[in-house]
């Protein structure tokens, strides 16, 4: 297969710049995701790998070979070796399963159907399938067919443009199973454009965040959630409190106490990050230590969310708890926060060590986000 490296790339639409110098580069046989708002640019980028559009600047290689560059290189899509998987399937509705699927191999192998019906079994889709017509699918049965169509004609790369949007969760969950798996199987390398930050964090090996057509953080999920480069990045990828403090000596002082930093070398005025899961809540046990009235709570199941309003500071802190842990609004309690900390340097001290609170909007699912 074929390492997708991008370099450099800035692309234009008239006078808007939608990419500016993005720079990526996507290891042989691995899945990166690209996860970013609406209009951020994520559609863009493929449009430029797959040879849709030509970019301003930069240069797009699949493996050792140049596809595209802006000194005048411009190889069509057809040219390229690109799968594509669009946002909604896009299948030709006056075609068969086996049709749609073979309808980019070569003539001898379409007439054949034996890859075909080898890459719907990959898909976990049964050969019976390969006679019905795309009316005759469901939502997810439709994404693994466009998937199988992608892959028939064996690419070394494949782009995946928001490709479970308007399916339900658990749909979703099982298509993109089906997903890791075909690329896997084949060791296919594949780009996933989403805006949805758990699919990007479940399926991508990196991920990277596409802001206003920058690409401002490229990392393994793990390092992505827990040390954002800023918070613009720390709130786009979960939810996070943010509170003025003071750091020094490997901590940081806030409203919740003398707490732990990841970057050590951290000194001065700084806005610091929790991630609500590592704020804890426990009943009173005396009056020491933080404590706070819960506000207001939400139940989503597995966990709830509760607000927490701390004394002094103006705005309400979320939490997230088990769902059968959650106190009830009203309730005073201990707020307590577990493991380390992100802090990022704020060039105006705040007023009050103890600060306020700038998660003053109540948290939202990231699951309706």
């Amino acid at each position: 297969m074929a390492e997708l490296r991008c370099d450099q790339i800035s692309a234009s639409y008239g006078q808007d710049e939608v990419l500016s110098d993005v720079d990526l580069i996507v290891p042989d046989g691995t899945l990166t995701a690209i996860l970013g708002a609406s209009g951020s640019g994520k559609t863009t980028l493929l449009r430029v790998v797959m040879g849709f559009i030509a970019q301003q600047r930069g240069t797009v290689s699949v493996g050792d070979r140049v596809v595209s560059q802006a000194a005048g290189v411009h190889l069509p899509p057809e040219k390229r070796s690109i799968g594509y998987v669009a946002q909604e399937g896009a299948l030709y509705p006056h075609l068969t399963v086996a049709g749609n699927v073979s309808f980019g191999l070569p003539r001898k192998e379409r007439k054949e159907s034996a890859r075909a019906l080898e890459v719907l079994e990959l898909v976990g889709l049964p050969a019976r399938y390969a006679k019905r017509h795309p009316h005759e699918l469901s939502g997810g049965e439709q994404r693994r067919v466009a998937l199988a169509r992608a892959l028939a004609p064996r690419p070394p790369v494949v782009l995946l443009d928001e490709p479970f949007s308007g399916l339900d969760a658990a749909l979703r969950a099982e298509t993109r199973a089906a997903v890791l798996h075909a690329l896997a199987a084949q060791g296919t390398t594949g780009v996933l454009v989403t805006h949805d930050q758990a699919e990007a964090l479940s399926m991508g090996r990196e991920v990277g965040v596409l802001m206003a057509g920058r690409l401002v953080q490229t990392a393994a999920p793990a390092v992505l959630y827990r040390t954002p480069a800023n918070l613009d990045v720390a709130r786009f990828v979960g939810e996070a409190v943010v509170l003025p403090a003071h750091a020094d000596a490997g901590t940081v002082s806030c409203a919740l106490g003398e707490l732990p930093l990841i970057d050590r070398e951290i000194h001065g005025p700084v806005e610091t990050m929790i991630r609500p899961e590592q704020i804890r809540l426990r009943g009173l046990q005396g009056e020491a230590g933080v404590v706070g009235r819960v506000s207001a709570r939400a139940f989503y199941g597995p966990d709830s969310v509760v607000q927490v309003q701390l004394d002094g500071v103006p705005a309400p802190i979320a939490a997230r708890v088990l769902g059968r842990d959650a106190p009830a609004p009203g309730e005073r309690v201990e707020v307590g926060v577990e493991g380390p900390v992100m802090a990022y340097p704020n060039p105006a001290p705040p007023a009050d060590s103890a600060g306020s609170s700038k998660s003053a909007a109540p948290i939202s699912d990231p699951a309706l986000r």
